[in-house]
């Protein structure tokens, strides 16, 4: 009996909020009040590099996934380009990757639920992964059409903060923190306030903002004509960039002097109590709730299927790489999903620490994962010129801006490890890479040993 294959059932609207989705997510709805701490009104500049940056790294995966039919994913691809040892590690890596961000809006879940009931974090946690977890046993259209209306809460949302801002700066309405100007970005100690180190420190936090803007290379596989689809979601982010996160931030900023905002809460959330509409506050809240639901629903999908991916090459249990009568991977979706509840656990067991904990650990591994894409692009340019000839979405500015990309990639790594905050994590995570060089070794002696 053939093996059942993934269905290609996302269609183009899909495809676009999925790649909307991915961009806007728990990073930006609560980690934006860490990095606007660090950095003040400053933290949009932060906010235009990452994305910048992370437009180029999306370009060569794109122009890399559409140059051979058969590539599922950039596992493939760094196999194909780096060899199977760099595969084993770098799609691990991003399931591990995807398990720590899922981790961190589990723990964001539990936060914002606090907002209307005082309850331990880590039960709306765990059910939020219940609930989540059945939808995804369903067909792959049903996660597409999950992500769909998340993704549309948030596009709303941010539209609506964006409309009442430019209407209370027109009017220049008057909170209990002062008025509403444009002056508020350098009137409180300046657009730089804690300086070049404060400005560099708030790098960590804008990286995880952007994980997931890969989602739509992970769901190639499943995606209905992604020779159009994929390229018309990536050639958008530029504006998404500077519309939901540039625009946004610049609205809140404007609305709060930046010392007006805490890290522990949602600033968006702070922002409609501060205007005086306190039921307004309350739905933010409930569709920041549901953006964080919405990107644990992005990380259990892209977990399931890269272990599917991993499982289909022979660099996980064969097991792993079944699909159910839906055509999803349900062996791959269990397995993740237990992963991803210590993260509920952690809300339990250091509720003040977990959020920071996962997040920089994610940041450091999804850098991993965009720089491998960015190499197997180099690579490509110099080892398949006749594909790159062939593509008709070539990336711009290669392979120059790969190597600038990868610089700046480079420079984040170096700030973290000078930031108390995000040290522990850096020092600590390279024994994730070392543990799967070893696991590797292990599996390539056996499978020689068994083909002696």
């Amino acid at each position: 009996m053939a093996q059942p294959e993934l269905k290609r059932e996302l269609a183009n609207r899909h495809v676009q909020l999925i790649a909307i989705g991915g961009t806007i997510g728990t990073g930006l709805f609560l980690g934006s009040g860490k990095a606007i701490e660090k950095a003040g009104p400053s933290i949009m500049i932060t906010y235009l590099i990452v994305g910048i940056a992370v437009f180029f790294v999306m370009r060569a995966l794109g122009e890399l996934l559409l140059s051979k039919a058969g590539y599922q994913s950039f596992t493939d691809i760094a196999e194909d380009y780096l060899g199977s040892r760099v595969a084993f590690i770098t799609g691990w890596t991003y399931w591990f990757c995807w398990i720590m961000t899922a981790m961190a809006d589990v723990i964001a879940v539990g936060v914002y639920v606090q907002y209307w009931f005082d309850i331990p974090q880590w039960v709306p946690a765990i059910a939020c992964l219940v609930v989540l977890l059945g939808l995804n046993l369903l067909t792959v259209k049903s996660f597409g059409e999950l992500e769909f209306w998340f993704a549309l809460i948030k596009v709303i949302t941010i539209l609506a903060l964006i409309g009442l801002g430019v209407i209370l700066l027109i009017i220049g309405f008057k909170t209990d923190a002062g008025s509403v100007t444009v002056r508020n970005l350098w009137e409180h100690g300046g657009f730089f306030p804690n300086g070049i180190s404060g400005f560099l420190f708030s790098f960590q936090m804008v990286v995880f903002a952007y994980v997931g803007v890969e989602l739509v290379g992970v769901s190639a596989a499943e995606t209905a004509d992604p020779e159009k689809n994929i390229p018309s979601a990536i050639n958008k982010i530029p504006l998404r960039i500077l519309f939901f996160y540039v625009g946004a931030l610049f609205v809140l900023l404007c609305i709060n002097p930046w010392t007006e905002l805490s890290p522990a809460e949602s600033p968006f959330v702070k922002t409609f109590t501060l205007v005086g509409i306190p039921i307004a506050a309350g739905i933010i809240n409930f569709v920041v709730l549901t953006s964080a639901a919405s990107a644990c629903n992005s990380g259990m999908f892209s977990t399931s299927r890269i272990l599917y991916n991993l499982s289909r090459n022979d660099q996980a249990s064969p097991h792993l790489g079944k699909l159910n009568k839906n055509h999803v991977p349900g062996n791959s979706l269990f397995i993740s999903t237990i992963v991803i509840s210590v993260g509920a656990l952690l809300s339990k067991l250091i509720p003040a620490q977990a959020f920071g904990i996962v997040t920089t650990i994610s940041a450091i591994c999804f850098i991993w994962v965009w720089g491998i894409v960015l190499i197997c692009h180099i690579k490509y340019k110099k080892t398949r010129p006749d594909l790159q000839a062939k593509s008709k979405f070539k990336a711009p500015f290669t392979p120059a801006i790969n190597y600038v990309v990868l610089t700046l990639f480079a420079g984040i790594l170096i700030i973290m490890l000078f930031a108390g905050e995000t040290r522990p994590a850096l020092l600590c995570t390279p024994l994730w890479f070392i543990l799967l060089f070893i696991l590797y070794s292990i599996r390539s002696k056996r499978g020689k040993s068994n083909q002696a």
